[in-house]
C-alpha cells in the first residue's frame, strides 16, 4: 500500500518524538520514501542524525541551511508529497495550524501542502482535554486533516489517561487506511481521457504525424482509475497496454478522435485533453501510392476540427483539462489557450527542460489555472499524473 509513496515526517517538541525514529522506520520498511521535517525545539528529544540514518534523506528544519544559503523551499516540499504527517503533533503545533500561523518550517510546509494532512497528537491528559485543544482539533477536522486519535496510558508527567502518540504501528495502519480511501475518492464519476497521435493519412503509405509515445495520457488514465473513476481511452496510434480497468477506444485519424470526444462527452463528469492531435491533416487523400518525381512535391493541407474547444465550448458544469506544448513564450501561450478553450487548468510542457517531452518516462510540468501557475519539478509521467489528478479531485471536491 505505501511503496513508492512519498510522506513527509513532521516532528514537533513533544516527549513522544522517540517514537518518531520507528515510525520512520516502519514507513520506510513499508517501501515510502519519507523526508523528515522537525521543528526547532523537536531536536531537543530527538538528534536529527538519528532520524537522518532512519529516513535515508537529510533533515528539514530551518528554512535555508546556513551553510551554503540553500533554499528549503517548503512549497516543493508540498508539492513533492503524497501525505504529511505529523507525529508527534504537539497542542502548541496544532493551534498554530488551526489559526494559520507560519513561524517555522513545518508549518509552512503544512499551508503550502495539497496533499492529505494527518496529525497524531501527543501531550499531557489536562493540555489535550482542554476546550482550546478540542476547539483547535475540531477545526482541523473542518479544515479536512485526520487526526490519529491519541491512546490512553502511563504519561511522561507521571499521570494516566488519555494523551499518548498513538503507537507507530497503530500510525501506519491508520496511514495504509487514509491511501485505501483514496482508491475510491473518484467512485461514480467518469471521465474523458485522450491521448497518442493522431495519423493523418496522405496515400494508403505515407502519413502525418507526431511524436507523442501516449505515456502521459495512459498514466493520467491510469491515475483516475486508481481512484475509482470509470475512464474511457480515447486512443491514437501506441505501443502501450491498456491499463487495468480503463474502456480503451483506438482511433487514427483527428476527425475519429473528434467524432469519437463529441458522442462521449456528455455522459461524462470532465475530460483531460492529453493527446497530440493534428492541426491539419491533408486536403485529398490520394486512393494509390504517390509515385516520386524529379520536382517537389507540394500537399494541401486543411485545419482539423478543434476537438478541446469544441468540448469546451458545450462543457456546462464539466471539468476540462487542457495540455500545451511549448517551445517560446511558454505561460503566456498557455494562459491564452487556457481562456480560448474555456479550460479549468491546462498542463504547460516546456521541451526546452531536460527530462520533459515526448516518448521518455519523466516530464517537467506547469499546471495553470485561472489563478496562478504551480511549476513542478523533474517527475516520472506516473507521479505528474497524480499530481494532476490531484488537481482534478480538489476542483471536483470544491463545486
Amino acid at each position: 500500500m505505501l511503496k513508492g509513496k512519498h510522506i513527509i515526517l513532521g516532528i514537533t517538541g513533544s516527549i513522544a518524538a522517540y517514537k518518531s525514529a520507528v515510525l520512520c522506520r516502519l514507513l520506510v520498511a513499508a517501501g515510502a520514501e519519507v523526508k523528515v521535517v522537525m521543528t526547532p525545539l523537536a531536536k531537543q528529544f530527538i538528534t536529527p542524525l538519528t532520524m537522518a540514518t532512519v529516513s535515508q534523506n537529510p533533515i528539514l528544519v530551518e528554512f535555508f541551511n546556513p551553510e551554503n544559503g540553500e533554499w528549503n523551499s517548503h512549497v516543493k516540499l508540498g508539492e513533492w508529497a503524497d501525505l504529511y504527517l505529523i507525529a508527534p503533533a504537539s497542542a502548541n503545533t496544532m493551534a498554530k495550524m488551526a489559526h494559520g500561523v507560519a513561524d517555522n518550517l513545518l508549518l509552512t510546509t503544512y499551508l503550502s501542502a495539497r496533499c492529505p494532512v494527518a496529525v497524531a497528537p501527543a501531550m499531557d491528559l489536562d493540555m489535550y482535554a482542554h476546550a482550546a485543544t478540542q476547539r483547535n482539533m475540531a477545526q482541523l477536522r473542518q479544515d479536512g486533516v485526520h487526526i490519529i486519535e491519541p491512546g490512553s496510558g502511563f504519561l511522561a508527567s507521571g499521570l494516566i489517561g488519555k494523551g499518548r502518540m498513538a503507537e507507530p504501528a497503530d500510525i501506519v495502519a491508520a496511514v495504509e487506511q487514509l491511501f485505501e480511501k483514496k482508491k475510491s475518492s473518484l467512485a461514480c464519476r467518469r471521465f474523458l481521457v485522450t491521448a497518442g497521435a493522431t495519423i493523418e493519412a496522405i496515400d494508403p503509405v505515407r502519413f502525418i504525424s507526431n511524436h507523442s509515445s501516449g505515456k502521459m495520457g495512459y498514466a493520467v488514465a491510469e491515475a483516475l482509475g486508481a481512484r475509482g473513476a470509470e475512464v474511457v481511452l480515447v486512443s491514437g496510434r501506441t505501443s502501450l497496454d491498456t491499463p487495468h480497468g480503463v474502456q480503451r477506444i483506438d482511433v487514427l485519424s483527428a476527425e475519429q478522435m473528434y467524432n469519437e470526444c463529441k458522442n462521449r462527452f456528455a455522459e461524462c463528469d470532465g475530460a483531460v485533453m492529453c493527446a497530440a492531435v493534428a492541426d491539419y491533416t491533408p486536403a485529398a487523400v490520394a486512393d494509390h501510392k504517390l509515385k516520386k518525381g524529379d520536382g517537389e512535391m507540394n500537399i494541401p493541407l486543411k485545419r482539423t476540427r478543434d476537438i478541446a474547444a469544441e468540448l469546451g465550448a458545450n462543457k456546462g458544469g464539466r471539468l476540462l483539462v487542457g495540455f500545451a506544448m511549448e517551445t517560446e513564450n511558454e505561460v503566456e501561450n498557455a494562459q491564452g489557450k487556457l481562456a480560448r478553450k474555456n479550460f479549468d487548468f491546462i498542463v504547460l510542457n516546456s521541451l526546452k527542460k531536460e527530462g520533459a517531452g515526448f516518448r521518455g518516462d519523466t516530464n517537467v510540468v506547469t499546471l495553470i489555472d485561472s489563478e496562478r501557475g504551480v511549476e513542478l519539478p523533474l517527475m516520472s509521467k506516473r507521479e505528474v499524473a497524480e499530481k494532476i489528478v490531484d488537481k482534478i479531485e480538489n476542483i471536483i471536491n470544491s463545486k
